[in-house]
C-alpha cells in the first residue's frame, strides 16, 4: 500500500493521467496535485486515502519530457558569445552591491 502523498512524487489514478504531488498539508487535510499540462487541482486527504486503500492509486515514474507544464521555446538559440567575451564582461562587475550608493 502506498504511503501518504510525497511532494515531488508522481502518481496515476485508475490508469488515467499521471500527476505530481506539489503540496501536502496534513493540518488542512489537502493534497495539491499538478498534471503534466500544468493543471493544478486540490484533493482531500480522505479521498487520497480511499483511492489508496482501494488500490486505484499507483506511484509511477516521472515523465521523461519534463517540459509539459513549463513554457519552453524549443527554437531558442544558444548565446553566440565566446568564452573570452563572457570572461571579459564578467570582469566588469565589481560586486553585487556595486551602484547602491546612487540611492543616497
Amino acid at each position: 500500500m502506498l504511503p501518504h502523498p510525497t511532494i515531488g512524487a508522481w502518481y496515476r489514478l485508475d490508469g488515467g493521467e499521471s500527476f505530481e504531488v506539489v503540496a501536502y498539508d496534513p493540518d488542512d487535510g489537502t493534497v495539491e496535485i499538478q498534471f503534466f499540462d500544468g493543471t493544478v487541482e486540490e484533493m482531500d486527504i480522505e479521498d487520497w486515502d480511499a483511492q489508496r486503500e482501494e488500490r486505484r492509486l499507483e506511484e509511477v515514474e516521472p515523465p521523461e519530457d519534463w517540459s509539459g507544464s513549463v513554457d519552453v521555446d524549443t527554437d531558442m538559440e544558444r548565446d553566440s558569445r565566446s568564452a573570452d567575451d563572457y570572461e571579459e564582461s564578467r570582469g566588469q562587475w565589481a560586486g553585487p552591491l556595486e551602484g547602491l550608493d546612487i540611492f543616497e
